[in-house]
């Protein structure tokens, strides 16, 4: 697929390293074009574009900045009328150990009110950053898990097949108002994985049974 990862931060630097290695073709911008070159020059393949126009032609954009950013980093882009969002963001206060907003909205709901020709859905924000960069394989057969949550079919499809094209299980978490649940489910695992100092293997993973 054509995907257009925007930002260039740990998350948007682990999404560029695991599409260009799962054979996408990816293109990273961000606010700060320098860095959104360094990281590409990293990943053979990978290409830093202008923010301006960055989604055309793409398949699929990831959403890679903080919350507070999403909205105006989306719209510096153009034209997203059809384009599938995967939103990873999460809404989280300074420290890190809470949310800004929950209950009766999400930030994936927000973000596809201010977008409202895109098709945005859900996705890999249960992920740590060190477990995308590492792969989702924790041994014993057992993988990392990607929820994806949408009102668009298309979107999900989308979101669910390059989570698997990286390795990792995906569990369709139905629409987009799960986001809801989605989001404190991250803010929990950032609680375990840094404010209780259990790591980040403790990425959630939901066993099926043969």
């Amino acid at each position: 697929m054509k995907i257009t990862v925007l930002g260039a931060g740990n998350m948007g630097s682990a999404f560029v390293q695991q599409l260009t290695r799962a054979g996408h073709q990816v293109s990273v911008t961000a606010r700060d074009g320098a860095k959104a070159a360094a990281v590409a020059a990293k990943f053979p393949g990978a290409m830093a574009v202008p923010t301006a126009g960055a989604a055309v032609g793409a398949d699929a954009v990831v959403l890679a900045t903080g919350y507070g950013d999403a909205v105006a980093a989306l719209t510096s882009l153009g034209d997203l009328t059809g384009k599938v969002i995967i939103d990873i963001t999460n809404p989280l206060t300074a420290d890190y150990m809470g949310l800004t907003i929950g209950h009766d909205t999400s930030a994936a709901e927000q973000i596809a009110a201010a977008v409202p020709g895109a098709q945005v859905v859900k996705g890999f924000n249960t992920v740590f950053a060190q477990v995308l960069t590492e792969g989702p394989d924790f041994g014993n057969g057992r993988k990392a898990s990607v929820f994806v949550a949408s009102d668009s079919a298309q979107a999900k499809q989308t979101a669910a097949a390059i989570a698997e094209s990286l390795g990792f299980e995906v569990v369709d978490a139905g629409g987009l108002k799960n986001a809801r649940y989605l989001e404190p489910l991250a803010g929990l695992n950032i609680y375990l994985g840094y404010g209780a100092g259990l790591g980040t293997a403790i990425a959630p993973t939901w066993l099926r049974k043969a």
